[in-house]
């Protein structure tokens, strides 16, 4: 019998039943349960979550749109397959934008907002058991102050949408012995700028801070491949 790739889900009284299923999906998508060129068959979906097949067909939808999946003509959906070329591009793209929402910030971000990213930094150290998974999301909780200190909601949008395509790639780099340290020191040099409203700093940082992140990423597929 075939193995599940989706455990039934958990209803959730603050969240619709369509946007848990989305999210449970977006999530073994991330996470390699469901892989690359993975045909998504709507009823075995449905059956795994335990949910009815129009939540899971709102869900592939917008996983579509955000770019982790592909509908084929006359074939169904597939999970999207993604090539080093286009992560350097949404890197490429992201690192820009962090440039501008650090540099904003500077501008932006009061004293409150600034020790909420210096504890958000610090508790990437602290992630409950070292686990990369609590890792990554302290992480990521950290670039989310520096997002919402840039006061720019259409930036947020659009930002939060590029780290969604390349979150399966973050546990990968930040997995690589010594880049967590890295990545904490980086934090700092990002924080310090903002603080001393230094925008052409923060901008550099931040940018520098993410082509780190990808470099690290291809240096772990290089040795993969070796």
């Amino acid at each position: 019998m075939k193995e599940p790739k989706l455990l039934p889900i958990k209803l959730d009284n603050y969240k619709p039943l369509r946007e848990i299923v989305f999210e449970t999906m977006r999530e073994a998508i991330i996470q390699g349960s469901l892989e690359p060129g993975e045909r998504l068959m709507e009823i075995q979906l449905a059956e795994e979550m335990g949910v009815s097949r129009t939540p899971v067909r709102e869900a592939i939808r917008k996983l579509e749109l955000e770019g982790f999946v592909v509908m084929v003509p006359r074939k169904g959906a597939y999970v999207a397959g993604i090539s080093v070329k286009d992560i350097v591009d949404v890197f490429e793209v992201r690192a820009a934008l962090e440039a501008l929402a650090a540099g904003l910030a500077a501008e932006r971000a009061t004293t409150d907002e600034l020790d909420e990213m210096e504890r958000a930094s610090l508790y990437i150290y602290e992630a409950e058991d070292g686990l990369i998974d609590n890792i990554v999301e302290r992480d990521s909780d950290f670039h989310d102050l520096i997002y919402k200190s840039s006061r720019n909601q259409r930036l947020i949008q659009i930002i939060t949408l590029l780290k969604e395509q390349i979150q399966r790639f973050r546990t990968t780099s930040l997995s690589q012995p010594g880049r967590i340290k890295h990545a904490v020191d980086e934090h700092k040099g990002i924080i310090e700028a903002i603080s001393e409203h230094n925008v052409e700093m923060a901008s550099l940082l931040a940018r520098e801070h993410i082509e780190t992140a990808l470099q690290t990423f291809l240096n772990a597929m290089e040795d993969i491949k070796r």
